[in-house]
């Protein structure tokens, strides 16, 4: 097996539209929430999101390139762009057909459907955007990102619900491992705050429907109520270690496990004993090759619903038993909200930056728990510690359970 690191990071997100602005936003407990400004909120319930602040793709792209994509496929290409920046990668100077993309997006464009089926119901089917499938379906951000950059290697879209950016960097990892790339641009993108989007989850009861933008998203807090829905894009460059040395790459960290299940349960509660996302964790600590000991922290899945939060502690300790007791955990949901198909990758993305910072930020909003959430969530303020290994957990509806186990880089 090759080794696998992580040479780039770019990221598009409520708190920061580039990895530093980003994480720095993260280390001062920053909160991404407010006012939805997407459209009128007056007949809807939920009154809040996470929504991107202040981007504008035709400052990172050509007008007309930007005019013919939707914005989970601006966000997409914009963190592409910083994230091979990042590595220092000149893709003339590389082979194209030994890079590649593995970019997913939860549901693609909403957009595109509310405005084509009004312009269908009002002006007749003629009338509907030749370029709407095109700029609709979900894979067009791993199309966009292979476009714009000239990657010409495998490129796929990944698809598993709110396990759709860890299950397409994971891919990516088996890729590269398995000698079918050298390099992956890889990540999640959404945009889907939306009438659709908002109004859809409202409907399934998902939603918080706080008002205060500091306890909306409020994971494993005993007055949680519901995720947030955020938006945005993470994307890191994914390399074969001996590659990246090679061309004098600044390695950020390794990835070193990867672990999927599914629940069989319900399309989307998680299973109740967190048997499945116990399982998806034990696979990506074996794949490692590490004892479970050894993880010190887990970036949870977290999304502040009252299941989730129940289910995936259940989870934890079923995989780690009383050193589940000894781990920290949280959730960096509690600030930037759940960003669907682009949660996993954004979460990546924060624990490379706490493996290289020695660095573990809070969980947001946390006052109280209850009585079966007792492990340490990270209350408060975040804590400075040196460590080892990061496992990022995501389940997704449908009970997709993926977890990534992410190494601090050493020779």
């Amino acid at each position: 097996m090759r080794r696998v690191v992580v040479t780039g990071m770019g990221a598009v997100t409520p708190v920061g539209n580039n990895v530093e602005d980003f994480f720095n936003s993260i280390k001062e407990g920053k909160v991404g929430i407010d006012q939805i400004t997407k459209f009128d909120t007056t007949d809807f319930k939920v009154k809040l999101a996470a929504e991107v602040k202040d981007f504008n793709a035709k400052e990172h792209m050509d007008f007309k390139a930007a005019k013919r994509m939707e914005l989970f496929s601006q966000y997409a290409v914009v963190a592409a762009f910083e994230a091979l920046e990042n590595a220092g990668i000149d893709m003339e100077k590389v082979d194209p057909y030994r890079v590649g993309v593995s970019i997913g997006s939860g549901v693609g464009s909403l957009q595109q459907v509310e405005k084509e089926v009004t312009t269908m119901n009002n002006r007749g089917p003629g009338r509907i955007n030749p370029l709407f499938v095109p700029m609709m379906i979900t894979n067009m951000a791993a199309g966009n990102v292979s476009i714009q950059t000239g990657a010409k290697g495998k490129s796929i879209n990944v698809v598993t619900a709110c396990a759709t950016g860890t299950n397409s960097i994971g891919e990516a990892f088996r890729t590269i491992q398995y000698g079918d790339a050298d390099v992956m641009i890889t990540g999640g993108t959404e945009a889907s705050v939306t009438e659709l989007g908002i109004g859809g989850f409202t409907a399934l009861k998902a939603l918080s429907a706080s008002e205060d933008r500091l306890r909306a998203s409020i994971p494993f807090d005993k007055d949680r109520g519901g995720f947030v829905m955020g938006e945005g894009a993470g994307i890191v460059i994914l390399e074969e270690l001996e590659h990246a040395k090679a061309r004098g790459a600044n390695i950020l960290a390794e990835v070193v496990g990867y672990g999927n299940t599914s629940d069989a349960f319900h399309i989307t509660s998680p299973a109740e004993d967190g048997s499945g996302a116990a399982k998806a964790m034990e696979a990506a600590i074996k794949d490692a090759g590490i004892n479970k000991e050894d993880v010190e922290y887990i970036n949870a899945h977290g999304t502040g619903t009252h299941l989730n939060d129940l289910f995936e502690t259940r989870a934890i300790k079923l995989a780690f038993g009383e050193h589940a007791y000894k781990m920290k955990i949280n959730s960096t949901k509690s600030m930037i909200g759940h960003m669907l198909g682009a949660a996993g990758a954004v979460e990546f993305i924060t624990c490379v930056k706490e493996l290289m910072e020695g660095y573990i930020h809070q969980t947001v909003g946390l006052n109280e728990t209850e009585e079966e959430l007792d492990l340490d969530y990270v209350k408060g303020t975040g804590v400075h510690q040196d460590i080892k290994y990061a496992l990022s957990n995501s389940l997704g509806f449908g009970g997709h359970n993926s977890s990534l186990l992410i190494k601090k880089y050493s020779e």
